[in-house]
């Protein structure tokens, strides 16, 4: 039996180099986004690959989802999913009107490149120019990484439902 509920659970967690079109019908935060494949099945959550923006809670999280879902909400993707995430999300790579969004987002100055060890990140030159441009985030001297904020704060509580 356990493994029957195993199996089942398995069909619903995103597939690795799974591609679809779908739309973005809700902009969470930043970086994650949920989608409705164009193809039918269930709404998906996905995180941005290579991308952190700030909590929703933090300085620029609101205006850092807002830009987000300027861009995206209601749009139709091209989704690329690459992993799943300790929370069970697609970590996407997410294309609309042929751009990169998770790149987009960084060169205007609403997510930082994702930093891993020593590597900068693969978004490492439109963060270096956007902190140039003083685009976004990057108006502020100091701005706080999300993962600093995170180990500083812990989570931001749930909003309220409405």
């Amino acid at each position: 039996m356990a493994l029957l509920v195993l199996s089942a659970s398995a069909q619903e967690l995103p597939r690795r180099d799974e591609v679809y079109s779908a739309r973005v019908s809700r902009v969470f935060d930043g970086d994650t986004v949920w989608v409705k494949p164009l193809a039918g099945g269930r709404y998906r959550k996905l995180r941005l690959e290579g991308i952190d923006a700030p909590e929703i809670c933090q300085s620029g999280g609101k205006a850092s989802r807002d830009v987000l879902g300027q861009r995206v909400l209601n749009q139709v993707v091209e989704v690329r999913v690459r992993a799943q995430d300790d929370y069970g999300r697609g970590i996407a790579r997410i294309v609309h009107q042929g751009d990169d969004v998770a790149a987009w987002m960084v060169s205007a100055g609403q997510a930082w490149s994702y930093r891993w060890r020593r590597s900068l990140g693969p978004f490492a030159e439109e963060e270096s120019l956007a902190r140039a441009r003083k685009r976004g985030l990057f108006k502020e001297p100091a701005p706080e990484l999300p993962r600093d904020f995170r180990k500083r704060h812990g989570p931001c509580p749930m909003p309220p439902r409405g």
